[in-house]
């Protein structure tokens, strides 16, 4: 079974540290969580108290209880929900985690069951995990990692202040960055 961790590891080098662009639409952003779509979390008071201290934001990667909020963050919202410990193979798993928090977990399960052929519902469940677990692991990856870029393509067309993400996300895609 796919291991978390490792996981985890892989996907928060794609997400950066502390940043608050304007021309993201979830706004102000640690680590990938976007405070206007997630502001219930509770890392977000760590991260307003370590504002106030000297070596910000620096000073938000070495605070434990942070990081500690972050991994669970991913784990509950999105390993878990794309059930991640059930998928066999490491590197579909880590394709199918890393897509459901750069784009939603709904729409990484769809696009993960339009490869498989299953029903698109967006939730991944028993059927969903049997398919994937049984289907060719090079297939899954090349046809997930094409219909990841279509995804983006769309995104530009609707939202074309978003392309200056596309040529990240497209090597994030291709597991290049």
């Amino acid at each position: 079974m796919a291991d978390f961790t490792q996981a985890f590891q892989l996907m928060i080098a794609h997400e950066g540290g502390y940043v608050n662009d304007p021309d993201d639409p979830g706004g102000e952003t640690y680590k990938g969580v976007a405070r206007k779509i997630h502001s219930k979390w509770d890392g977000w008071q760590n991260v307003d108290m370590l504002k106030r201290q000297t070596g910000f934001p620096a000073n938000l990667d070495k605070d434990a209880e942070l990081q500690e909020a972050i991994a669970d963050f991913y784990r509950i919202n999105f390993w878990d929900k794309v059930k991640g410990d059930n998928i066999e193979n490491q590197k579909i798993a880590e394709s199918i985690f890393d897509f459901a928090v750069n784009a939603g977990v709904g729409t990484s399960a769809s696009l993960a069951q339009l490869v498989i052929e299953s029903k698109t519902d967006g939730v991944i469940g028993p059927e969903s995990i049997a398919k994937i677990n049984a289907f060719n692991i090079d297939h899954f990856l090349a046809a997930f990692t094409v219909a990841k870029i279509a995804r983006y393509v769309s995104i530009v067309k609707k939202r074309p202040t978003s392309r200056k993400y596309f040529y990240g996300w497209v090597l994030r895609a291709l597991g290049e960055n």
